[in-house]
C-alpha cells in the first residue's frame, strides 16, 4: 500500500467529467465541503483544461475520455477514474503525458444525481504517494471511507459489489414476480420489511443470520416451493434451485462465511 504524504495545501480544483449519476453527485458531496469544481458532460473537457481531472463515465469510455482530456489540458497533473473494476491502464494516456493517475469507486448503489455518499466506503488504486493522497483526500471531502483494493483483485472486488447490490435487486424483483404470478398484489410493498430485516440482520451477524427451511433441514419444504414455481412461474425454478444449493453450502458450514 502506498503511504500518502502529508499535505498543507487546499486541494486543488477538480474537472468532474461525466455529469451522471456518480459525476452529479461526487460534484454535490465536493461544493458541499467547499471544494471548487467544474462538471461537464462526456463531450466537453475540451472545453475545460484542468490539473486535476476524475472521469465519471462508463468503463468502456475511460480511455477516450482521459486522452481528451490530455489533449485539453497540457498542464494535467492528475487524471482518475471512477470504475470498480477497471485498472488505471485505462488511464495510460494521462500516465503517458506525465500526470499521476488514481481510481476512486464509491461502494454504494448510487440510483441519481443527488445520492448523498456520506459514510460509503470507497476504493481506492493510485500510481504514486501523491495521487493517493489527492484521492483519499477526495473521499475524506465527500465524507466517505477509503479502503485499498490492488489492481490485480479489482474484477474481483467489482463482482462482489455486483452481486451485494445489484443482484440483490434482481432477486427481490423476482421475488415480487412470483408473488404476483400466484395472485397476491403489492409484492413489494408486502417484502420490504422482509428484506430490510433480512439486511439488517446480515450486517449485524453475517451468514449466521441465515434462517428458513434450507436452514433447518427442511427439504420436504423446498421440495414443495420447486414444485409450486415450475406450476407457477416456471423461468424462475433455475433461480431457485441454483440459490438453494448455495444456501445449502452456507448452512452446512455453519453459517460461518
Amino acid at each position: 500500500m502506498l503511504s500518502a504524504p502529508a499535505h498543507t495545501t487546499p486541494m486543488p480544483p477538480i474537472t468532474l467529467v461525466g455529469d451522471g449519476r456518480v459525476g452529479g453527485s461526487l460534484a454535490r458531496a465536493l461544493r458541499a465541503a467547499g471544494n471548487e469544481v467544474a462538471l461537464t458532460g462526456r463531450e466537453g473537457i475540451g472545453e475545460r483544461p484542468a490539473e486535476v481531472v476524475l472521469i465519471c463515465v462508463p468503463d468502456s469510455e475511460i480511455a477516450s475520455a482521459c486522452e481528451a482530456a490530455v489533449a485539453a489540458a497540457p498542464g494535467l497533473r492528475f487524471a482518475g477514474h471512477t470504475s470498480g473494476a477497471t485498472t488505471l491502464d485505462a488511464l495510460a494516456a494521462a500516465a503517458a503525458a506525465g500526470a499521476e493517475t488514481f481510481s476512486l469507486h464509491p461502494l454504494q448503489t448510487i440510483p441519481d444525481a443527488e445520492t448523498d455518499l456520506t459514510g460509503a466506503p470507497v476504493a481506492v488504486a493510485a500510481s504514486s504517494a501523491a495521487a493517493v493522497d489527492l484521492a483519499r483526500r477526495i473521499a475524506t471531502a465527500c465524507q466517505m471511507s477509503p479502503f485499498d483494493v490492488p489492481e490485480e483483485s479489482r474484477a474481483a472486488y467489482h463482482a462482489a459489489a455486483a452481486i451485494a447490490s445489484n443482484f440483490l435487486v434482481a432477486l427481490e424483483s423476482s421475488a415480487e414476480e412470483l408473488l404476483a404470478a400466484a395472485g397476491i398484489e403489492n409484492g413489494r410493498e408486502l417484502l420490504a420489511p422482509l428484506v430490510l430485516r433480512s439486511a439488517a440482520n446480515w450486517a449485524e451477524r453475517g451468514s449466521d443470520a441465515l434462517t428458513g427451511p434450507i436452514a433447518r433441514g427442511d427439504e420436504e419444504t423446498v421440495a414443495r416451493h420447486l414444485e409450486a414455481i415450475a406450476a407457477t412461474d416456471p423461468e424462475l425454478e433455475a433461480l431457485y434451485r441454483a440459490l438453494a444449493d448455495r444456501t445449502r453450502a452456507i448452512a452446512a458450514a455453519g453459517g460461518r462465511r
